[in-house]
């Protein structure tokens, strides 16, 4: 894992992006340490935040379009997603609605929402732009968090 993070950090902002996307989607991989690297190496955070922010949102569209196009049992089995944490996705997916895209960032959680929204058939664009301002939210908090320091 060491030796993808010291290569995605030399890509800059487009290694940003991949780490986003990677953390967006069911892989597990965290984009935090990349940014916080980049952030120390002098990089512009409003586009780290940007880039971070759109790779991190494609993840989880993609979790989305997984859920769309798949089966239960198959999606299960190719995420490796607990089934109990996918019934606790589906059940606040379907209580909530598009807006639990707002908390698609949440570690663990959040690929289990995406794929919930993609799997419960939930309207696309404001899926997506749930999704994008739950994602754009959290690096924008973690900006502030590492600017303050």
């Amino acid at each position: 894992m060491e030796s993808l993070v010291e290569f995605l950090l030399s890509y800059g902002y487009g290694g940003m992006f991949a780490a986003a996307f990677l953390a967006g989607s069911f892989f597990p991989f965290s984009s935090e340490a990349v940014m916080t690297a980049l952030t120390l190496a002098g990089l512009n955070v409003w586009l780290l935040i940007a880039y971070s922010t759109v790779g991190n949102t494609l993840g989880g569209v993609f979790n989305y379009g997984v859920g769309r196009m798949g089966r239960e049992d198959w999606v299960y089995g190719l995420l490796h997603l607990s089934n109990d944490r996918m019934v606790r996705g589906k059940a606040l997916v379907r209580r909530y609605g598009i807006w639990m895209g707002l908390l698609s960032w949440v570690p663990f959680l959040g690929s289990a929402i995406t794929v919930a929204m993609g799997l419960l058939r939930l309207p696309f664009w404001p899926s997506a732009a749930t999704i994008f301002m739950g994602k754009c939210l959290r690096y924008f908090l973690l900006a502030l968090i590492l600017n303050s320091m």
